[in-house]
């Protein structure tokens, strides 16, 4: 079981985040985590544009894991609401206005896989959804978080 407090730092967790669009979104994303984990803020716009450009990590329902692999050492996350959704398309068309980044080390690929699970398993519960977009605070929406995946994990 991966511990996801050793990945989501409080000052990666965002509620209301204006971006209009998936660009501005990342750009967000990626000044946020180069801020707090002393990393290239070009260099994750750039390779979480570039896997966006694979495919959408749009999972449906209004939620996004957008995700890269980037030298660092340890997995860094973001988790972030928006305050208007924003096209992503998705697989299921909808906008997106809750997601969760993911910043990982190349090496790391059974981790990567667990926390994509993970995070899809939280996502996929409609009330955990609900609840998160719900939060107020920064804090409200880390607090909310890490006890949701604590309880999945029990």
């Amino acid at each position: 079981m991966i511990n996801i407090h050793s990945i989501l730092d409080p000052h990666c967790t965002r509620v209301g985040v204006d971006a209009n669009s998936r660009k501005r979104l990342l750009e967000f994303a990626s000044d946020l985590l180069a801020e707090q984990h002393d990393l290239s803020a070009r260099n994750l716009f750039d390779e979480l544009m570039n896997r966006e450009r694979l495919g959408s990590t749009g999972l449906g329902d209004g939620v996004a894991i957008p995700h890269c692999r980037i030298p660092c050492r340890q997995i860094h996350g973001a988790c972030l609401t928006l305050a208007n959704p924003v096209d992503y398309e998705a697989i299921d068309g909808m906008p997106v206005d809750l997601v969760f980044v993911l910043l990982v080390p190349p090496e790391e690929n059974a981790a990567h896989l667990e926390l994509l699970a993970e995070l899809a398993k939280l996502f996929g519960n409609p009330n955990n959804r609900s609840d998160l977009r719900g939060t107020q605070t920064d804090t409200e929406l880390f607090e909310m978080l890490m006890g949701r995946l604590a309880s999945q994990a029990a």
